[in-house]
């Protein structure tokens, strides 16, 4: 219920912000917007689950090269049990105990982004993210390491706030998960059932100017 509750506030946010004030205008110059940003994701919030919690982490740090590109650095971790490849609030085998894994992954990466606006706020994002993975058996012990490059394609809308203070960007995406080292048994044998792209998946993404 909490993954619709999200998913359904962010698709309601994405759908309302078109008449919002939105990107910077061609006549804005270096003196009239901020170049640099921080930020994170409202996907935070699922720390808050009580069952499964991802103990998720991520800082958003960017720099706006022109008014329409923006390069991005993304620092993040967290941990799964269930594989990649199922939508996590569309599809309902996610969470279903037969295609938990037995144990869970951990992952820390560092996403480099790209985004270039198409006219006026509505933006297209090529997010890659190389990550280590720490691979954990149920009794919480250590069994394997990985490594896997998730690719994210995402097109969203950036908001304007407070005068250019913060900023907010509902997006849609998918993602894709181009490249991984196999995974041990057990791990490998769910995760080959799905596939390696998840279309739809949503995003929600604030951060403060300075």
């Amino acid at each position: 219920m909490q993954k619709k509750i999200l998913f359904i506030s962010v698709a309601i946010v994405l759908l309302s912000a078109l008449p919002l004030k939105a990107q910077y205008a061609k006549n804005d110059s270096t003196s009239t917007y901020k170049r640099w940003f921080v930020g994170s994701t409202l996907f935070l919030l699922g720390n808050l689950a009580t069952t499964n919690p991802p103990d998720f982490v991520q800082v958003n740090v960017g720099y706006r090269i022109t008014e329409k590109e923006v390069i991005t650095l993304e620092p993040k971790t967290w941990k799964y049990a269930w594989p990649n490849g199922i939508h996590p609030f569309l599809n309902k085998s996610y969470g279903k105990p037969e295609e938990e894994f037995p144990g869970y992954i951990r992952e820390y990466g560092i996403s480099v982004a790209y985004q270039r606006f198409l006219c006026k706020g509505l933006y297209a994002e090529l997010n890659v993210m190389p990550s280590l993975q720490d691979i954990r058996n149920v009794e919480d012990i250590k069994i394997d390491n990985g490594f896997q490059i998730f690719n994210t394609y995402r097109l969203g809308y950036h908001i304007k706030l407070l005068k250019d203070r913060f900023f907010i960007q509902p997006s849609i995406a998918i993602t894709h998960r181009i490249y991984h080292t196999t995974l041990p048994d057990g791990f490998k044998q769910l995760d080959d059932k799905w596939s390696k792209f998840v279309f739809g998946e949503p995003g929600f993404h604030f951060g403060y100017n300075f």
